[in-house]
């Protein structure tokens, strides 16, 4: 049984040009080709596929990809065993890093020295100090914490008022990528997703690519940050994840 190169890419979430990159640089070389000269993959292939994107997924150069895979040492059960390792890792490092969920939820704005009449101007009827207690206890010795406290105590209703305007401005540009079909993995979407990054560097805390890829994480894992952002379009939080992803893969 063999697919095309549209087949496999539905099938593995992907787009037909990182098939044919991945091609091109002989990561994944389809065993087959039609008689018109068309990609065709296996069922090995796509198994190679499967190591590959695990290996994506994790922030791994694709060179370091391929000598992973292709390590003549290791069988089918070592891979297993250093992708449990690697998750164990990521999952370690997750919850280390994970200071960075009150910008994704409303909550972000702990320490406004706003009035009640202020807050209700900037924020509607959204309570800003919804999750203060939970964010506290599970992340408050957090350096990122710490300079966001810091960072909001001292803004005033103008500078909420921006920050909530520029916010705004980022949210519609993935709109936007999303009605026109631009893949989030393009040049544009990366853009977009360092567009964000910079909007939370400039108004909240130093967000590193490794922040922002564990950001992009919880915008999917947690269905609280998945209501809200699907709010101004569905599918946005899978967008806006796969967006930020690739743009730190860029980056490494």
């Amino acid at each position: 049984m063999s697919y095309s190169v549209g087949q496999v890419a539905g099938f593995a979430g992907v787009t037909v040009r990182t098939l044919h990159h991945y091609d091109g640089i002989g990561l994944l070389v389809p065993s087959e080709r039609s008689g018109a000269g068309h990609r065709r993959y296996s069922d090995v292939d796509l198994d190679r596929l499967q190591q590959i994107l695990f290996y994506r997924e994790l922030g791994f150069p694709l060179d370091e990809v391929a000598a992973l895979i292709d390590d003549p040492d290791a069988d089918p059960r070592d891979h297993l065993r250093r992708q449990r390792d690697l998750l164990s890792a990521r999952i370690a490092k997750l919850q280390e890093m994970v200071a960075a969920v009150e910008t994704a939820m409303e909550a972000k704005k702990m320490g406004i020295n706003l009035t009640p009449e202020e807050k209700f101007e900037v924020f509607g009827d959204h309570d800003p100090d919804q999750y203060e207690e939970e964010v506290e206890q599970r992340w408050g010795d957090t350096e990122e914490y710490a300079e966001s406290k810091r960072r909001q105590a001292s803004y005033t209703k103008e500078d909420w008022l921006r920050i909530q305007r520029e916010g705004d401005e980022v949210t519609q540009r993935f709109v936007a990528l999303m009605e026109a079909g631009v893949d989030p993995e393009s040049e544009e979407g990366m853009d977009a997703a360092e567009a964000h990054r910079q909007w939370i560097s400039r108004n909240h805390y130093d967000c590193s690519y490794e922040l922002h890829s564990c950001l992009g994480e919880m915008y999917v894992s947690d269905e609280r940050f998945t209501v809200n952002i699907d709010q101004a379009k569905p599918g946005l939080a899978a967008y806006e994840r796969d967006a930020i992803l690739a743009n730190a893969i860029r980056h490494a």
